[in-house]
């Protein structure tokens, strides 16, 4: 199926050329990719870069897993080649140079309130951090486009993440340096070692432009761009993915949309999932309404500002990124499709 409505194509959709969100133009892709790579592997070195019949790779223990170990792949850097941020510096609003419409990930939590932007997380993945008196990290995948900030604090412990160099199913694989376990940022889960079955407890976040957060949040705070690493934030080392129909590693596709077809997730923790593509809430006049498992909840995508709107309660999670991405993790997801004589869908429960 084509990537939208008929005679729509990936690039109206973001604008890839002039968007900042739209962080991947054609031609530089394989340069982008190689430029990232080589930066990650100058940066650090893996402990142990262990054959992966020893049952290791980038030094972390595989087995047991709860996936199947043959689809953990390296993605190219080593462990901590792409540096995870801790308790970086923020500035105030008024000194930000960012330009308005530089996408970011919202987080408002404890009274407060703070802005990552996008241009920073697609060189370093993760940023440990703290909001309104709770240990948060805010995470995102380049490769799947999710942006999904959790919990840092379990049980008794606060624990601080990295980027392994490793993928599940396209997605970014963190890991803590207390117990050295692997966790599947969509999946929200640990995957091997110690922490094996335990979940993250993802936080509410919003994916839009620096201008709207601002207006939204007069007194929030943004990610500055003094990092302590040399990295040129100007330009993104995936120029071209977000309008390719190529996917860079291995992974189960779902042909109804375009891989890349921005889509909004909705999930109960260990329940039913919904999937909401753009074009569909388009095609349905820009919002949908209906009842989720048992929950009212509201979604609406407006192609101008390129912004996803939700409304639901808590319990639900909300996961933003590709629709590739969301159904390699959720492939028993209904998805809303918008009726010709209807503005809404059937029944997500």
């Amino acid at each position: 199926m084509p990537f939208g409505l008929a005679a729509t194509s990936a690039r109206s959709w973001r604008r890839a050329d002039t968007h900042p969100r739209a962080h991947r133009p054609a031609g530089a892709l394989a340069l982008g990719l190689v430029l990232a790579l080589a930066l990650g592997a100058r940066a650090a070195e893996s402990p142990a870069q262990d054959d992966a019949g020893a049952g290791r790779l980038n030094g972390f223990r595989l087995e047991p897993a709860a996936v199947p170990v043959e689809e953990i792949l390296r993605g190219g850097p080593p462990r901590d080649g792409i540096p995870a941020l801790t308790d970086p510096k923020h500035v105030p609003a008024a000194e930000s140079s960012w330009s308005p419409d530089t996408f970011v990930i919202g987080v408002a939590l404890g009274g407060e309130a703070r802005a990552y932007p996008i241009p920073i997380l697609n060189w370093h993945e993760l940023v440990n951090d703290s909001l309104g008196g709770q240990p948060i990290l805010v995470s995102y995948c380049p490769l799947c486009g999710t942006g999904i900030v959790f919990e840092r604090r379990m049980g008794q412990t606060v624990r601080r993440f990295g980027v392994s160099g490793l993928l599940f199913r396209s997605d970014l694989l963190l890991y803590d340096q207390e117990t050295e376990s692997l966790w599947s940022q969509i999946a929200a889960r640990a995957v091997t070692g110690p922490s094996l079955g335990q979940r993250l407890t993802p936080l509410r976040s919003r994916m839009l432009p620096w201008k709207e957060w601002r207006e939204q949040h007069p007194d929030t705070r943004v990610l500055d761009r003094e990092t302590g690493h040399a990295r040129p934030y100007h330009r993104s080392p995936y120029e071209g993915y977000e309008r390719s129909e190529q996917v860079s590693f291995p992974v189960p596709l779902d042909r109804r949309y375009h891989p890349k077809m921005p889509t909004l997730g909705l999930r109960k923790r260990d329940g039913p999932a919904r999937a909401y593509p753009a074009a569909e809430l388009v095609r349905a006049g820009g919002r949908a309404a209906e009842t989720f498992a048992g929950s009212v909840v509201a979604v609406s995508y407006d192609p101008e500002r390129q912004v996803f709107e939700v409304e639901a309660p808590p319990e639900v999670e909300v996961i933003e990124g590709y629709w590739f991405a969301w159904m390699a993790f959720h492939p028993e997801s209904t998805v809303f499709v918008a009726r010709p004589t209807e503005p809404g869908a059937d029944d997500g429960s």
